[in-house]
């Protein structure tokens, strides 16, 4: 493998994910731990990652450049087209929660001109916003789960406790006709405290999400305010979210096209 080559792996690799450790990445790559922080320089020199400490966060536009298999699967247009709609719902001068995740990352994006006080448990969501000037950032502190880099435990959920946001934003492992998962049970724990702490709850999941089960049961479609999806969300779960009295809106993919994007929310809203 030349070092292009490795170095494209290591950006699809953050790309996918949003964030990663240095370890991870030595697995992912097999090569030297001198090897990846030399390449995640360079990429950091291209404007495509921003290192951190331990690891390295994803920060460029150029989702485009994944190939089509890392985009199958990890459904990355979907993401994107659902981050725009949800930052759209948003207003300047509210406080927001953002969840960890890679979909609530896409929505952290599309939040850098925005001017707002934005309150997480991501550490990459934290190192995109920390220098977006019109961003007033908050980190919740606790234990680091390693795989996303979210903050989670008895430490977060104090502080979390002890907030008021206008909205909460968060993404879920899985969608039944009843109920919300996710992976994790300490996720689980913080997530609920983050719904009592806003005055709104915004669920973000591709259509993926939908009619999947996961580890732990974050509880039922009373504590939703707004779903906002993908327009290949299947029409009986479609059905699903407005039966349960939640608000959907649904996100149409853009083409990469280079040409002026739409309004966020285009794919429609019911």
């Amino acid at each position: 493998m030349t070092g292009d080559e490795r170095r494209q792996q290591l950006s699809d690799v953050l790309a996918r994910r949003g964030y990663a450790d240095l370890s991870q990445l030595v697995g992912e790559l097999g090569v030297s731990e001198s090897t990846v922080r030399r390449d995640l320089s360079l990429l950091e020199d291209e404007g495509i990652v921003r290192r951190t400490h331990g690891g390295a966060v994803f920060v460029s536009d150029r989702f485009v450049a994944l190939n089509y298999a890392a985009r199958e699967v990890t459904a990355v247009p979907e993401k994107e087209a659902i981050g725009r709609a949800a930052a759209g719902l948003l207003q300047d001068g509210q406080t927001i929660l953002l969840d960890g995740g890679t979909t609530t990352f896409q929505v952290a994006r599309n939040l850098l001109s925005r001017t707002m006080q934005v309150v997480t448990n991501s550490l990459p969501i934290a190192n995109l916003l920390h220098s977006a000037p019109n961003i007033e950032l908050i980190l919740i502190g606790g234990y680091i789960y390693p795989r996303t880099g979210v903050a989670l435990g008895p430490y977060a959920q104090q502080m979390l406790s002890s907030l008021h946001v206008d909205a909460v934003i968060m993404g879920v492992a899985g969608i039944t006709e009843d109920a919300l998962y996710n992976a994790n049970v300490l996720m689980v724990e913080a997530e609920l405290q983050m719904m009592r702490s806003a005055g709104e709850v915004i669920l973000v999941a591709d259509s993926s999400k939908f009619g999947k089960r996961a580890l732990a049961r974050l509880g039922g479609w009373e504590m939703v305010d707004r779903v906002v999806s993908d327009v290949a969300l299947e029409s009986r779960w479609q059905d699903v979210v407005r039966n349960a009295g939640a608000e959907l809106i649904l996100a149409g993919v853009e083409e990469p096209t280079g040409v002026g994007a739409r309004s966020p929310g285009a794919g429609g809203q019911a």
